[in-house]
């Protein structure tokens, strides 16, 4: 919270035990934690009643639906836009026709008597 490290609370604790001595010690320890507790406490306190009274509860609550109703929007238009290109037309073939890929020759197709020793499994 304070940015002290062990070696800085360490030497504030030995600064304190030389001015107040060990028989005083204690009970400024006591009445320093008291302090802390009533100031932590107090500030909640503030921080509560601050709160409730702008109605952070609320803002909270309408930013949170507003995300959501932005994600909705997102998928529906996701959506939409996906089942838009897979409705479109395709593309007119071109007049000039590709020109042949080398590869392995299509395969044969089987014979009307059921005969099918020329035919390729299928990949």
């Amino acid at each position: 919270m304070f940015d002290i490290s062990f070696s800085e609370l360490a030497l504030i604790c030995v600064i304190a035990l030389l001015v107040l001595g060990p028989e005083r010690m204690p009970q400024a320890l006591r009445t320093l934690g008291l302090w802390i507790g009533r100031a932590s406490r107090t500030f909640t306190t503030m921080r509560a009643e601050i709160e409730r009274e702008i109605g952070m509860d609320e803002i909270r609550r309408q930013l949170h639906n507003e995300a959501v109703m932005d994600q909705l929007k997102r998928l529906e238009r996701d959506v939409k836009g996906d089942s838009a290109a897979n409705n479109a037309p395709t593309a007119q073939p071109s007049a000039v026709a590709p020109a042949a890929t080398p590869g392995p020759p299509p395969a044969a197709a089987p014979a009307a008597n059921g005969d099918t020793t020329n035919v390729l499994p299928p990949r």
